[in-house]
């Protein structure tokens, strides 16, 4: 599913800048 993958992602930004 498109929609999942574009969650994740989004997701794994968050994180991403969270962590930093």
């Amino acid at each position: 599913m498109f929609y999942m993958d574009l969650l994740f992602s989004l997701i794994c930004m968050l994180l991403l800048i969270i962590c930093v």
